[in-house]
């Protein structure tokens, strides 16, 4: 009788409480790892192709710890890519509001899963064998009763806490801090047109989830980091599944090539190469643009300030609160915030042209009409105007422009 309550309490390892917290660190992981690498990376995104065996334990491990429907999660993430921070983004922390997608996200998925319509556009390519239409999709809540008796007959009582944690763990870290932190709290290493965000450069603890605004900008790449300071643990799992032949990686982020510098080329050196070049890194170079614009920004508000023991400060003060919006996208701003800004501009020159210059840059990859040449012939003139500005940065930033190459 003693022995069966000592079972029924501590469970068949009878583990102690740190060794049952490394357990639970390592199950959660392998959790993690099964989000990033198969659902994400290589469901959603293509980015990489695994071996069926590798491919199906990832399935069956999700179905155990999570619940989860690869169709629905896929169609679900996928839908966020397309109409990201727009009207029908599943769970946009600029349309739900940070604290709801941090504390509700897990609703927000749930009500999305229940669109027809979102799994019927989003969700071709998954799985859709014997045993995901009559286990995994039809009995997804069995999975996770299964994983609770396992986690008692394995844990004793405290195998409920085991349980729980890993019940909530994906719906924490995924659903709150990559869905809610990843589009409001962090840096940015390229413009992409939503607001996306690097949580921290290194992607341990959500196995490479953290560096989502390099996720946003190269969206099919099998691997997210981009700087030589950033990690990505899940792209060290993906190298070793490939080199034990079990994975095959499809698709990288372009990496950035400068031609040498040549300070006596002409614009009309300017080759369909670097016209490729300033496409394939377009998000990149708009972030630098931005750097651009900020010091601009604060040359100009530097000498406002000195204007204002002379006169009114209503100039610095609509600069300082217009400054924000001066580096993004002004076409996407409310009609008060763009007349705010257009009111700033109408009163310095330099901040205008580059406004205006950036609004021309960004035309040479968003045209779906116009043919290399003519687009070649575009950044030959834009790089001609820029490098005749007068405004240094401009000039600077043209001149590096001119070298980029695929």
């Amino acid at each position: 009788m003693n022995e069966f309550l000592s079972f029924l309490y501590h469970g068949a390892l009878n583990l102690g409480v740190w060794e049952l917290v490394l357990v639970t660190l390592v199950l959660t992981h392998i959790t993690i790892v099964s989000v990033t690498v198969f659902l994400h990376r290589s469901q959603a995104h293509r980015g990489l192709e695994l071996h069926p065996a590798v491919m199906h334990f990832f399935r069956f491990w999700l179905w155990l710890t999570t619940g989860m429907i690869t169709k629905e999660w896929v169609a679900i993430h996928r839908k966020h890519h397309a109409r990201c921070e727009r009207e029908g983004d599943p769970h946009s922390p600029m349309i739900f509001g940070l604290s709801k997608v941090f504390f509700r996200g897990a609703e927000l998925y749930r009500l999305e899963a229940t669109n027809p319509e979102t799994l019927q556009r989003f969700g071709h390519g998954t799985p859709d064998d014997w045993i995901e239409r009559t286990l995994y999709s039809r009995h997804n809540l069995l999975g996770i009763l299964i994983m609770l008796a396992i986690d008692l007959g394995l844990f004793g009582v405290l195998g409920l806490t085991v349980w729980a944690v890993q019940m909530a763990w994906i719906p924490l870290w995924a659903a709150g801090v990559v869905n809610g932190l990843g589009h409001a709290w962090g840096y940015r290493n390229y413009d992409c047109p939503d607001a996306s965000t690097n949580v921290v450069p290194w992607g341990i603890l959500i196995g490479g989830e953290e560096l989502h605004n390099n996720h946003h900008a190269y969206g099919t790449s099998a691997k997210f980091s981009t700087k030589w300071y950033e990690f990505d643990l899940g792209w060290c799992y993906i190298r070793m599944l490939q080199a034990l032949g079990l994975a095959r990686v499809k698709k990288l982020a372009p990496k950035l090539r400068l031609e040498p510098a040549q300070p006596a080329a002409s614009i009309d050196s300017l080759s369909l190469d670097t016209l490729q070049g300033v496409i394939n890194h377009r998000y990149e170079i708009l972030a630098r643009y931005s750097r651009v614009l900020k010091k601009a920004v604060s040359v100009e508000l530097t000498g406002l300030k000195a204007e204002r023991s002379r006169g009114p400060d209503c100039r610095w003060k609509l600069l300082r609160h217009c400054r924000k919006w001066l580096v993004h996208d002004t076409e996407s701003l409310a009609p008060a915030q763009r007349a705010e800004v257009d009111r700033v501009l109408a009163d310095a020159p330099a901040l205008s042209t580059l406004v205006q210059m950036r609004r021309e840059l960004t035309a040479l990859w968003e045209s779906s009409s116009a043919s290399s040449e003519q687009l070649l012939a575009d950044l030959r003139a834009w790089c001609q105007r820029a490098q005749q500005s007068g405004i240094d940065g401009l000039e600077q930033f043209a001149f590096r422009l001119r070298r980029y190459a695929v």
